[in-house]
């Protein structure tokens, strides 16, 4: 609940509130002490007790469990510096190796200390240093290269560039987990977000944003792994020269929505919506086009052009966060 307090004025004209006093002495106030006045994005005057002391780090503890690796993932994304791993018993091999499997997909989390019942994970990340906007361009670069290559490696049956795509996925999620946390760091800290110019509204859209680009990291993979099911059986030249097209335009529309998000680029985010006419006559001449070809490569196909039409939706998406 609010305390109402009214705004009183000196007679040279400065304005002043008298601060609650239990607020006061809870937080060791005296005649003198200095405080830490900070005006947030959207014009709100912040009041800090403690702007000079070194912040607590936030620790969490868990116990080995079946759901351990799910467990320190959900620890780093709230943001906590400290997380420590205990049991009464000794951590066996197979706990041990799936938690340093479990940091390897973390960025800046480390094993700091491992004892017989014990192992100490520390995040050694500064998050003024990441601002969000590099994180998810970054991260919209992998996936772009990601989508690229899943269709050249599936209109040519190349497995190795399709298991390349599949292995990105991996940085792709790195990231992804990293703008997350960075995000809920913002939100819990009214000073980084001043520093990081990010109003709680605009962490929201970048929360989502980067959703929707891992999501089509998602969906390049699955065109990945369609072409791994081929056998070395490639589509039509007609299907491919259609789907190197639909890809084209995928590719335009994703690209053009990154850029207006950024940008706040409301025309560019229109283009997005309009490219969906061609996305849909392209979607039905390659459906037209599988069925009078083999049997052997329709339902790859179809699906391939399910997962382009699923990152163009994205794309849609993406663009409609611009306001």
């Amino acid at each position: 609940m609010s305390d109402l307090r009214k705004v009183q004025c000196t007679p040279t004209g400065t304005f002043f509130v008298c601060l609650p006093r239990g607020w006061a002495e809870q937080c060791g106030l005296r005649r003198g002490t200095v405080v830490a006045l900070s005006q947030t994005n959207d014009g709100r005057l912040t009041i800090d007790p403690w702007y000079n002391s070194e912040p607590e780090p936030k620790v969490a503890t868990l116990e080995v469990g079946p759901y351990l690796g799910r467990e320190i993932i959900g620890q780093y994304l709230l943001g906590s510096d400290i997380i420590r791993i205990e049991t009464k018993e000794q951590i066996g091999v197979e706990v041990r190796n799936a938690v340093k499997t479990t940091v390897g997909s973390l960025i800046g989390l480390e094993i700091v200390e491992e004892t017989y019942s014990q192992i100490v994970l520390q995040c050694l990340l500064e998050p003024s240093g990441f601002p969000p906007d590099k994180i998810l361009r970054r991260n919209y670069t992998i996936v772009a290269g990601m989508h690229r290559d899943s269709v050249t490696a599936f209109v040519t049956a190349d497995h190795q560039l399709a298991k390349s795509v599949i292995a990105r996925d991996d940085e792709n999620n790195r990231l992804y987990f990293l703008l997350v946390r960075i995000l809920r760091t913002i939100l819990q800290n009214s000073e980084l977000s001043g520093k990081l110019g990010l109003t709680p509204i605009e962490c929201l859209d970048y929360r989502l944003a980067a959703n929707l680009v891992e999501n089509m990291g998602d969906a390049c993979v699955q065109i990945a792994q369609k072409t791994l099911e081929l056998n070395n059986t490639r589509p039509s030249e007609e299907l491919r020269k259609l789907l190197c097209d639909l890809q084209l335009l995928c590719y335009e529309a994703h690209e053009q929505a990154l850029k207006a998000f950024v940008n706040k680029d409301i025309s560019l985010a229109e283009n997005v919506r309009q490219i969906r006419k061609k996305i849909e006559l392209l979607s039905a001449s390659i459906e037209k086009s599988a069925d009078e070809k083999s049997l052997a490569v329709i339902p790859q196909t179809l699906a391939v052009t399910a997962f382009l039409k699923q990152v163009y939706a994205y794309s849609v998406d993406l663009a409609d966060l611009v306001a």
